[in-house]
């Protein structure tokens, strides 16, 4: 079972890398937030979970073991499958999936693609309890929980106003989602918030 790989990036694409180990290439799946932090070229060292299906074994890729451990949590999940868990990462970060799921949040949930308000409410039963206990990393769960998020009227607006200006919706919630602001908080601040850190 392959549970680290440190190698060469011979390939990188959105949804996979291909990790030179020696003469060896492993194409190893990976969600957009292990994307965005990986360098064009070079050595990179992934925590990898192995899937094993009758047709199949693949390879996924995680920068921190925090997310690797989330993924983990998400295919325990009756109906959650490695594809999906891995859909979900890429558009949640730990720490605010985490909030969501501590607090019950089926709107945020259901609003992840591929996630039904049905899936949404089986993760929440499921993954409540076991996400408290869960270390996830720079925002701890019971920080995520007590922090405070702008109005949902808000975000929609400033996400509208970040794919007018040409981000990809991607990149756009993964900063959303990055955010710490308070729930009074206008459009014209998040959005120069957001945009501090998309140009960067």
């Amino acid at each position: 079972m392959i549970a680290l790989l440190t190698g060469q990036i011979a390939h990188k694409s959105p949804d996979h890398l291909i990790i030179d180990v020696h003469g060896v290439g492993y194409r190893v799946m990976i969600p957009f937030s292990t994307y965005y932090e990986l360098p064009e070229e070079g050595v990179v060292s992934l925590h990898i979970h192995t899937s094993v299906r009758e047709d199949a074994i693949q390879l996924y890729g995680f920068r921190t073991r925090t997310e690797k451990a989330f993924f983990q949590l998400l295919i325990s999940v009756s109906g959650i499958g490695p594809k999906l868990a891995r859909d979900i990462l890429s558009n949640i970060q730990p720490p605010p999936l985490a909030a969501a799921l501590m607090q019950s949040d089926l709107y945020k949930l259901s609003a992840i693609p591929g996630i039904g308000k049905k899936t949404a409410e089986r993760l929440v039963l499921e993954l409540k309890d076991k996400v408290a206990k869960l270390d996830t990393g720079a925002v701890s769960a019971v920080e995520a929980v007590g922090r405070s998020l702008p109005e949902h009227s808000v975000l929609d607006d400033v996400t509208s106003a970040l794919l007018n200006l040409g981000y990809k919706d991607l990149q756009v919630r993964k900063v959303l989602a990055e955010l710490d602001c308070a729930a009074n908080t206008t459009v014209e601040e998040v959005l120069k918030l957001a945009l501090k850190i998309l140009m960067k």
